[in-house]
Order: C-alpha cells, then structure tokens, then sequence
C-alpha cells in the first residue's frame, strides 16, 4: 500500500516474508532490558541511535521509548507524545507495573535498532491477557513491526484514557514571537488494525523525498511525487514541509526558492542580484501606485470645488440628480441586540433599483475544524487532554 512516504505490506500467518521479520532480540548479546522502564506506567526512556537513521526524509541520532507502545521521534519534549511524531507498532494504555514479567527490551547492532514490548498488560484491561510484540527500525530507513502475541482485536480496545493508534506520524515545529511553539503534523501512516494478530507483520518501505537531493539540478527535476524545489542559502532541496520547516520559513526559501533548472546555474550574487531588481521593482511599483492615488485625490478635490462654484454645469447637475436623498430609505428595527431591514420604502418613482440583500447573505461562514487526536484529524493541531501525561527520564 502506497502512502505517499512509505509503502508497507502485511504477513500473515500463512505468508512467507523474504526473511524472519520477527527478531529473537532475547538471544542477543547486547539486548537490554531497561529495569525501572520495566516497572512504570507511561513513562519514557531516551535511547541514542548509533547510526543515522532516516525517517520522513530526515535523519534521527536519537528517540523515545514510551511504555505505550510507541517510539517518540521528535525533539521537543511535551506532556502529548502520542499526538503525533510517532512510530507505533501498538500504541495503547499499556501499565507495565501489573507484572514482574512485563518488561521493555531494546538492542542496537549498529545496523538496526530492535524494541520489544514482552509480556505487557493494558492498564485498565489487564483480564484480557498479555501483549507481545516488536518494532524494528532499520539503517536503510525500513521499519518493521511484528506481533507475537495480541490475546484480542486490538479495533475493540478502548480509547478512552489513552489513543490506540498502529502507524506513523511526523510534523514539524513553528517557533512564534511570543515564545510559542504549535506542532503541526503534516502526514500520518495509519494502518488497519484488522490485520494485527498473532504471527503477523508489517514491512514498511521509505519512498524517495525532496531531503534526499543534494543538488539544484537533481531536485527541481525529480519527479517523486513531490514538488520539490532548491535553496540556494540553504543549500537544501524541500517541499516546504518538513521537519526543517522553521529554516525554509527563516531563510526566506518559501520566496527564493528555485523550481526551474535555469535558476540552477546561478550563483549566489547572481541571484543577490536578481533579488536586489525584484525587491526595486517593486518599489518603484508602490510608488508610482501612491502618485496616482495622489493625482486621483487632486483631480476630485479640484472638480468638488469647480461644481460648487458652477452649480449649473453639467457635473453639477449629474451629481445632483443622484444625491442620497433620492434612494430608498431603510429602516431598522429597534430593541434588538441584532438590527434587520424592517421594509424598503420608494420615496420616488426612480427608475434605478436598488437591492437589498438578506442579512444571512451577506456573510460566508466557512467551517473551521478543531480535532483532537483521538481522532482521525488531519490538521495537526495539538489539543491539551489529560489522558496525554509522560514521564521523561534519561537513559541510565
């Protein structure tokens, strides 16, 4: 299945991968298993990376492990890691404090990093029997979950005090002046809950993205499936949405930004230069703009004072003929917090008509979506909810 910056592909039980997506990560030297990780309920852990590894274009050196199921991939730490920035092979209210056999293992080979959630129990379902399950995140940019055990379907676990999400999401962070972040969440990978049971797994496949050109002529000739374009101060190739979004915003990109390969051969004092005429042409623009408007002010003032004193020339008569006294009067209605037209009287027999529109036509009111995120939102904003609470800690 195609989502735009990955694909994935399920395996049944009765499916035979290329190779065993399941990793007996048990069996490992250097697997870890993260003592007061093991023993919490929603809290994290952060884990340094050695190797970079590319998600959503965009290299990561560091992540974090949640208790919930997920990974947390971005780097401004808040109370509402499960909104968006995630990778979650099964992302759901899990308490690893119900038992001493519930436990959290990771291991990094240099190649791939491994994370299993072994024996977990839902923190208010603990009956329904205990979760196994693992996500693997690759050099190459490939991410793989893999499920042992999951005793239900997980469509029938309650969202009501935590999200249950199967997928990925990234966004990225606008800085404002008044020193606030927004996060906004510019794609997500959700995918079908149905199919998660025992023995199954998920194979997810990067697509090529605007980050990975590393050249002008490269970028503004790929076609990826995205509109990419090349900044010359930054010497990055983007779409604009990414999570370097505050640099291209900063650095002027959303203008300078090159989309025909004949910017390409330009240097920079070239394009200083070609810079430097816009910005005077639209000056000269805004200038010659205020002198009409000046000209305009002169010729109305002159004509107003000629009409008063020639109130039998034609201009005069004209304007006479059409002063405000001959419209339609309208009335409003009084002891209303909100006026509306009562009638239109004709004070004359004037040809001219004149159209009252209806109040409520007068306005477009266009929707405006507010979702939070246990919902399938697509906007992106993050919405304070109490059932959002982690605890961050440090890798020990």
């Amino acid at each position: 299945m195609d989502h735009i910056y990955y694909t994935s592909k399920f395996y049944g039980p009765t499916d035979s991968p290329d190779k065993d997506l399941w990793v007996n990560i048990e069996q490992m030297d250097m697997g870890r298993v993260h003592g007061i990780l093991s023993n919490t309920h929603r809290q994290t852990l952060r884990v340094n990376l050695s190797f970079d590894f590319p998600f959503y274009g965009h290299s990561l050196r560091e992540i974090y492990v949640a208790t919930g199921g997920f990974i947390y991939t971005g780097d401004v730490i808040h109370k509402m890691l499960t909104a968006t920035q995630y990778i979650a092979p099964l992302m759901a209210n899990f308490d690893l404090s119900i038992s001493q056999n519930s436990t959290v293992i990771y291991c990094d080979n240099g190649t791939a990093l491994v994370v299993q959630w072994d024996r977990v129990y839902l923190h208010d379902a603990s009956h329904l029997g205990s979760f196994t399950f693992q996500a693997a995140l690759c050099k190459d940019g490939r991410i793989t979950f893999a499920y042992k055990e999951v005793p239900i379907d997980i469509s029938k676990i309650t969202s009501v005090n935590h999200p249950v999400k199967v997928g990925l999401s990234d966004a990225f962070v606008v800085l404002h002046k008044i020193e606030q972040r927004t996060i906004y969440e510019y794609h997500r990978v959700e995918l079908l809950k149905s199919k998660i049971a025992n023995i199954t797994a998920v194979e997810m496949l990067p697509l090529p993205t605007c980050l990975q050109f590393s050249s002008c002529e490269t970028c503004v000739t790929a076609q990826i499936g995205f509109n990419c374009s090349w900044c010359s101060r930054l010497q990055r190739c983007s779409s604009g949405f990414d999570q370097y979004r505050q640099d291209w915003v900063d650095s002027g990109c959303l203008i300078e930004a090159s989309v025909n390969i004949l910017f390409c051969s330009f240097s920079d004092s070239q394009i200083d230069i070609i810079e430097k005429q816009t910005e005077e042409q639209m000056q000269t623009g805004l200038l010659i703009g205020i002198l009409i408007t000046m000209v305009l002010m002169v010729v109305a003032v002159l004509a107003t004072i000629y009409m008063y004193y020639h109130p039998t020339s034609s201009a005069s008569l004209f304007f006479i003929e059409r002063r405000p006294t001959h419209w339609p009067a309208m009335e409003f209605r009084r002891g209303s917090g909100h006026p509306s037209y009562a009638e239109v009287e004709a004070t004359g027999q004037d040809k001219e008509g004149f159209i009252v529109m209806d109040p409520r036509g007068s306005f477009l009111v266009s929707d405006r979506r507010e979702s939070l995120f246990l919902t399938d939102q697509r906007e992106g904003f993050i919405v304070a909810d109490q059932r959002e609470r982690f605890l961050i800690m440090e890798r020990l």
